[in-house]
């Protein structure tokens, strides 16, 4: 079981303790804390240290005000690194030394003791007590954090200039306005700020073993500021391997480029965007290693193999910019990149009924890329067509994300090592995959659904492409409500059958959901109203033919519709080589 140390100190007591040796390590993130974190800083411990605005309801011995936890391990070099409350922790340090700066010109034993105080809270001392000046009690090495050296020296001189325009100086000016603020309402009681914050405002330090130990905690307490990611470890890995090259700034740069971008291209559900490219990645280094084994570790188990020797060389950082490159010109449709036929497969596949195929995707591509990121476009587009046929079948007949993993596994080593997509020993047998088909329920809260009708809509080769930024519906082509005022159908199961739904603009869906076919129709096909605005119309072709050419739909054109998609699937499955 982990050790821990938790014991429960104030200010004083944990910023003078000659252990304390605080270290902002390089995988945390710059500080962010600005005007309203300190304003609301400084209000509550004003109006903890003078209940009431008045000096004397205050009990010393008493009276106590929790700021919240600081998680820390000693590191190797015996610093107490910091894993969470950095942006506390910084924000009290520059608030001590706006006190120092204003103590600095009193002459009083009171002030004077005041300031002693202080200064052995940020400075380090020698064995009779005596602050150097020029140790500090804290560092920062935050990798993008190029202002740190401002804070650094903001604590050793209590001097910002003009030119310091970080959030360390502003708030550190932002404390000294404040402090002069307190001095000309309430001079009498100015003596008594600065000692009620630092003997009876209350951190507690909780020191682990290990920085794994110490991740945990954080994971645990953390509710309200935001964890540190695994891609915040590894960039610590990368910046220590690049600096170790003399390649820091390099480094920094193109970190902070690539940040910008997975954030514009990815939203994952769990992480960050940049935890989701180290994801994608993974699985491709999975497959070069050979691991078909359908658990997967967890991200930072898997780099951190080894001593993250993964991560300690210029391929793997080059490779994740190439990776991310790849999936900027996936979100953006890029024709210069892809052919169109590629596209229709890629928006087909951003409908699939669970994240794998970014996954095969992403192997396939690292595998076959050249040295300028390109690939065979018919090679690419025949991929794009298997693995889609397979997902889309795989998850009709063996749902659940999990079955899918053994079968996708499989394949990523075979396309790492050049041969050829198979899926040898998962194909259908085509009468059961067809009957799983006709018994399925198709409903709109199952994945599957939206991403069949929109393999079906561009199973039209007539059907342009859509831009991935407008937002599709499912369209209930006999709509819900009409059978409910007219009971015209005798199966009332057709009205979730395939053969009634299609994919269709939001606010095309929004206008035309509880219309006759008749109605509906000029919704389809977009109209002018009478005050001459523009209604725009849905680009889904197979529902801009139904409207010029049938008057109504009803149950026979359910029935008949559906029979078409699932034996054009079959087909499908068997054009790409999926049936026994």
């Amino acid at each position: 079981m982990s050790k821990l140390n938790i014991d429960q100190k104030s200010i004083k007591d944990l910023f003078s303790d000659k252990k304390s040796d605080f270290l902002i390590p390089d995988y945390q993130r710059p500080y962010a804390w600005d005007d309203k974190e300190c304003l609301t800083l400084w209000e509550d411990i004003f109006s903890f240290a003078f209940p009431e605005d008045d000096c004397t309801k205050f009990n010393s011995d008493n009276d106590e005000y929790f700021l919240g936890p600081i998680v820390t391990f000693k590191n190797s070099d015996n610093k107490l690194e910091i894993i969470d409350g950095q942006q506390r922790l910084t924000t009290l340090m520059l608030l001590l030394r706006a006190f120092h700066s204003k103590f600095g010109n009193m002459k009083d034993e009171q002030s004077k003791k005041t300031r002693e105080l202080i200064e052995k809270c940020i400075w380090k001392t020698d064995e009779f007590g005596n602050p150097n000046m020029n140790a500090l009690k804290i560092d920062s090495e935050v990798a993008s954090d190029e202002d740190k050296t401002e804070f650094l020296d903001i604590l050793r001189t209590g001097i910002v200039s003009d030119s310091m325009k970080s959030n360390y100086a502003q708030n550190f000016r932002f404390f000294v306005k404040k402090i002069d603020e307190f001095l000309h309402e309430f001079p009498s009681y100015f003596a008594f700020l600065p000692i009620r914050t630092l003997n009876n405002c209350i951190l507690l330090p909780i020191e682990a073993e290990s920085q794994d130990t110490a991740l945990r905690i954080f994971s645990t307490l953390n509710d309200r500021g935001k964890p540190l990611s695994d891609a915040d470890i590894f960039k610590a890995q990368f910046y220590k391997y690049y600096s170790a090259k003399g390649q820091k700034d390099n480094f920094i740069g193109k970190w902070k480029t690539l940040e910008v971008l997975c954030e514009k291209i990815f939203k994952p559900i769990y992480g960050t965007p940049m935890d989701e490219l180290f994801t994608r990645y993974m699985y491709y280094e999975r497959a070069k290693q050979g691991i078909k084994s359908s658990t997967t570790e967890a991200l930072r188990k898997f780099y951190e193999k080894n001593g993250y020797i993964l991560l300690k060389n210029d391929n793997v950082f080059d490779n994740l910019i190439n990776l991310a490159e790849f999936w900027k010109d996936v979100d953006l449709q890029n024709p210069e990149r892809f052919s169109d036929e590629v596209l229709r497969r890629l928006y087909v596949l951003n409908y699939a009924p669970n994240g794998m195929w970014t996954y095969i995707v992403t192997v396939y591509y690292m595998s076959y890329k050249d040295d300028q990121g390109s690939i065979d476009q018919i090679a690419f587009e025949s991929f794009l067509n298997k693995i889609t046929a397979f997902i889309w079948a795989y998850a009709v007949s063996n749902p659940g994300v999990n079955a899918l993993r053994t079968p996708l596994f499989a394949e990523m080593i075979n396309i790492v090592n050049q041969l050829p997509l198979s899926f040898a020993d998962y194909k259908f047998e085509e009468k059961r995959i067809e009957d799983t088909f006709n018994l399925y329920t198709f409903s709109n809260s199952r994945a599957i659904t939206k991403s069949m009708i929109t393999w079906w809509a561009y199973n039209n080769k007539k059907q342009n492409l859509l831009s991935l930024e407008t937002v599709m519906e499912i369209e209930h082509i006999f709509p819900r409500n009409r059978q409910e005022n007219e009971k015209t159908l005798k199966n009332v199961k057709n009205l979730e059958k395939l053969g009634n739904k299609a994919i269709l603009e939001k606010h095309v869906n929004i206008r035309a959901s509880d219309y006759k076919f008749a109605d509906k129709k000029k919704y389809y096909k977009g109209f002018t109203t009478e005050k001459g605005k523009k209604k725009e119309g849905t680009k889904v072709f197979e529902l801009l033919e139904l409207a010029d050419k049938s008057n109504d739909f009803v149950e026979s054109n359910i029935e008949s519709r559906n029979q078409s998609i699932i034996k054009g699937f079959i087909g499908y499955l068997r054009e790409n080589d999926l049936l026994n």
